[in-house]
């Protein structure tokens, strides 16, 4: 499998985990010390961990009723490096409501990830709400 398809692949999986509410499918996705900066507040979310914990948060929140967002995040292009096991994964995301059909936030990201031991994982992500 190309490096391409492989970090489309592992994006598909870890867009199939939000939609279902599986927090331990993402886990496998992301390096240990991988960061996220989310869209509208720049929270900083640190490590796999971390991570996990707050998707675990977020699924359960629509299982008390308070509802969620199904985020999706849609690649528009990935870079590879010729020099290093990394690429840059640029892209769209949008946000639904479970349960809903229209979108209630959207915007662009880019994520690096790094081939490590034979898997691509995400190491860094960066969120921008736009909408």
């Amino acid at each position: 499998m190309t490096p391409d398809l492989a970090i489309r692949t592992r994006r598909a999986a870890f867009n199939r985990a939000i939609a279902e509410g599986d927090a331990q499918a993402i886990g496998p996705i992301l390096a240990r010390d991988c960061v996220m900066v989310t869209g509208t507040d720049s929270a900083v979310i640190a490590g796999r961990a971390a991570q996990v914990k707050v998707w675990q948060r977020e699924f359960a929140a629509s299982k008390s009723g308070a509802g969620r967002l199904i985020y999706t995040r849609l690649p528009t292009a990935i870079t590879l490096s010729p020099v290093e096991p990394i690429a840059l994964e640029q892209g769209t995301w949008e946000g639904v409501a479970v349960g809903a059909q229209s979108i209630a936030a959207s915007g662009v990201y880019t994520a690096k990830w790094r081939e490590i031991a034979g898997q691509w994982v995400i190491e860094a992500e960066l969120f921008v709400t736009l909408a």
